[in-house]
C-alpha cells in the first residue's frame, strides 16, 4: 500500500494528500466537482440525522415524568442529553485526527443509535436511571447532526465555506423542523410494536441516525482510484494528534477566543428565551397547537435562512454576519420586552427573529472558528466550542426559571438583550485587548 504523505494546501489551509507519480494532481475541474458531491452527501446524511433531534428535545422529558408520576423529572433528560452532546463533541474532535471526519460522525450517529435503543429499554422497565444513561449516549447524535457544519466548511474550502456551512444547516432544517410532527405518529408504530407511545420518536432516531452513520461510513472509504479531491473527502485524517499546549497555542492565535464567546452567548439567549416561551404561551391561554406553531416558526427561523446567511458570510465577511446575529438577537430580546404576550403574532415575529439571529451567530461565528485556529488543531477547536455551546445552553436553561419568577418574561428579555449587544461588540472588545497586550 503506498504511504500518503501530507502537505497545506494554500486553497483552503487543510491537509490534503500529498500528489505522487500514481496520482496526479486532478483538473480543478474534478476536483470542484468532488468536493460538491461530497457535500451533497455530508448533507443528506444532515437531513436523516437531523430528523432523530425530537426524540430527546421532545419526547425525553414527557417519558421522564410519565415513568416517575412527577414533573420535578422533566428536565433531567435534556440535561443529560446536554451532557453526552457535549462530551461525545470532544471524543469526535479525538477521532477526526485519527479516522477522518466523516467516520468520527458517523461513530456519533452509533451513541445515538445506543442511547435510543436504551431509552426504549428505559420506557420497558420503567426506569429513570436507565432513561438518563440512554438519553446521555444520545447526545452523540445531535452532536454529529451540529458538527456536520465543520465538516462542510473544510469541504467547501475557502471561497464557499459560508456557504458549505449553510446548506448542511439547511439540511438539517428538514428534519429538525418535520420530526417534532412525527409525535403522534410514531407513537401509533410503538403501540403497534408493543412498546410504550412515547418510544415512538426514539424508534425514528434509531432509523434516521443508522441511515445517516452508513451514509457516512461508506462515503468515507477511501478510494482504490486516484479520483480523491484531498481534503474534501470525509474519510481523509485531517492531522496528527495534537497536545493539549498545542491546542492552547493554537486557540490563543487570532480571534478563537471571541468566536468561542460569540457562539455560547448566542447559543445561551436562544436557549434560555425557548426555554420559557412555551411555558410563557400556555399560561396565556394559548392552545397547545398554536404552541407547537409558534415554537416551529421559531425553528424555521433557526435552519432556513441558512444558504442566504451562508452566501453571506462568503461575500461579505463571517464577522459581519456574526454581528448582524448579535444584534438580531438584540432587536428579538428588545421586543420581547415590550410585546404583549397575549398578542400570539407579535410572540411568533419575535420568536422568528431570534431563530434568524441564531442562524447568523452560528454560520458566522462557525465559519470565523474555522479560520482563526491552523488546521492541526482545528478539530479539537470545533469540539471544544461545541463544548462552550453545550454548557452555555445549559445554563441558559437554568437561569431561565428563575430570573422569569424574579421579574417576569420581560427580565429574561432584557438580560437577553444585554448580552446579545456585548457579542455584538466582541470584535472592538477583542481589537482593543490585542492593541493594549502590544504595548504592554
Amino acid at each position: 500500500m503506498q504511504r500518503r504523505l501530507g502537505f497545506e494546501d494554500p486553497a483552503d489551509g487543510m491537509t490534503a494528500p500529498h500528489p505522487t507519480a500514481s496520482a496526479p494532481p486532478e483538473p480543478a475541474a474534478h476536483a470542484g466537482g468532488q468536493r460538491r458531491r461530497t457535500l451533497t452527501v455530508l448533507a443528506l446524511a444532515t437531513a436523516f440525522g437531523s430528523a432523530g433531534l425530537a426524540a430527546g428535545g421532545t419526547a425525553g422529558g414527557l417519558l421522564a415524568v410519565e415513568i416517575t408520576g412527577t414533573q420535578a423529572v422533566a428536565g433531567l433528560p435534556i440535561g443529560a442529553l446536554i451532557i453526552g452532546q457535549a462530551l461525545s463533541a470532544i471524543l469526535m474532535a479525538v477521532l477526526t485526527h485519527r479516522s477522518g471526519r466523516g467516520r468520527s460522525l458517523a461513530i456519533g450517529y452509533l451513541l445515538g443509535i445506543a442511547g435510543a435503543a436504551i431509552v426504549a429499554l428505559a420506557a420497558v422497565t420503567g426506569s429513570l436511571f436507565v432513561l438518563l444513561v440512554g438519553s446521555l449516549l444520545l447526545g452523540g447524535g445531535n452532536s454529529a447532526v451540529f458538527l456536520a457544519r465543520y465538516a462542510a466548511a473544510e469541504i467547501g474550502g475557502e471561497a464557499v465555506r459560508g456557504k458549505a456551512i449553510g446548506a448542511v444547516l439547511f439540511a438539517a432544517s428538514i428534519g429538525a423542523i418535520a420530526s417534532p410532527n412525527l409525535l403522534g405518529p410514531s407513537s401509533q408504530l410503538a403501540t403497534v410494536l408493543n412498546l410504550p407511545a412515547l418510544t415512538g420518536l426514539y424508534l425514528v432516531a434509531i432509523l434516521c441516525f443508522s441511515a445517516a452513520g452508513l451514509l457516512l461510513a461508506v462515503a468515507s472509504l477511501r478510494p482504490r482510484s486516484h479520483g480523491q479531491a484531498g481534503a474534501a473527502l470525509l474519510g481523509q485524517r485531517t492531522a496528527q494528534a495534537v497536545s493539549s499546549r498545542q491546542i492552547v497555542s493554537g486557540l490563543g492565535q487570532g480571534s478563537a477566543w471571541t468566536c468561542l464567546l460569540l457562539l455560547a452567548i448566542v447559543n445561551l439567549v436562544m436557549v434560555a428565551v425557548m426555554a420559557i416561551a412555551p411555558i410563557q404561551l400556555d399560561r396565556h391561554g394559548t392552545d397547545l397547537n398554536t404552541v407547537g406553531l409558534v415554537v416551529a416558526i421559531h425553528v424555521a427561523g433557526m435552519f432556513l435562512p441558512s444558504p442566504l446567511s451562508g452566501w453571506l458570510a462568503d461575500r461579505i465577511g463571517a464577522w459581519a454576519v456574526a454581528r448582524a446575529g448579535a444584534l438580531s438577537i438584540t432587536a428579538a430580546m428588545v421586543t420581547g420586552i415590550l410585546l404583549d404576550m397575549d398578542d400570539v403574532l407579535a410572540m411568533s415575529a419575535m420568536l422568528f427573529l431570534l431563530g434568524v439571529g441564531w442562524n447568523l451567530g452560528i454560520v458566522g461565528g462557525s465559519a470565523l472558528l474555522v479560520t482563526s485556529v491552523p488546521s492541526s488543531v482545528r478539530p479539537s477547536a470545533e469540539g471544544i466550542g461545541e463544548v462552550a455551546m453545550g454548557l452555555a445552553a445549559g445554563t441558559g436553561a437554568a437561569l431561565a426559571g428563575p430570573v422569569v419568577l424574579a421579574g417576569g418574561f420581560a427580565a429574561l428579555c432584557a438580560m437577553g438583550a444585554l448580552m446579545a449587544a456585548t457579542a455584538a461588540m466582541l470584535p472592538f472588545l477583542a481589537s482593543g485587548y490585542r492593541h493594549v497586550k502590544r504595548r504592554s
